[in-house]
């Protein structure tokens, strides 16, 4: 889907910097968290890795908004960062990857099965990249994780599947 390079940090943003809108709202009654992952590798490990929140959103909209302005403040040199629009109850409403001041949602998939379809290709590009690993090829474990995530995050709750596509749409 996309070949992006994506680095593997233990924190979202490098050297503590964390970007403005962090400070937009912190009221966790607003329905939309922006997120990026976790890679605290002993809290992935333990199944205790939640995503760091980046700020919480009133609407749909408004959370894209500051996921683009999340990517505005990355520095150009910066490596692409998955970011996630969760609901209040941590589904995942949508994701895409956030570089260069734009974000490249990642379409969400429609049916079940296109659902498995993902999983198993995802899964089949963790096994390459394990495999890989074992064979001291970082780099290209990396990349087929990368993969792997960006193939993941079209797994759209099924609530918000039609949703999201229909903003998807909306914001092209």
């Amino acid at each position: 889907m996309f070949d992006l390079p994506f680095p593997a940090l233990s924190t979202p943003f490098p050297a503590g910097v964390v970007p403005d809108i962090a400070q937009a709202t912190a009221d966790p009654t607003l329905p939309f968290a922006l997120t990026t992952p976790n890679r605290n590798t002993p809290a992935a490990m333990s199944g205790e890795a939640h995503p760091w929140l980046i700020s919480h959103f009133a609407t749909l909209a408004k959370a894209m908004r500051g996921a683009i302005k999340m990517a505005e403040e990355l520095e150009p040199e910066d490596a692409p960062r998955m970011v996630a629009i969760l609901d209040r109850d941590e589904r995942l409403v949508l994701a895409g990857a956030a570089a260069n001041g734009a974000v490249a949602w990642c379409v969400p998939v429609m049916t079940a099965t296109e659902a498995r379809a993902v999983v198993m290709e995802a899964s089949q590009l963790r096994a390459q990249a394990s495999r890989a690993a074992d064979w001291q090829e970082s780099d290209l474990a990396t990349r087929l994780r990368q993969r792997a995530d960006l193939l993941e995050a079209r797994l759209v709750d099924p609530l918000w599947r039609a949703f999201a596509a229909r903003a998807l749409q909306i914001a092209a």
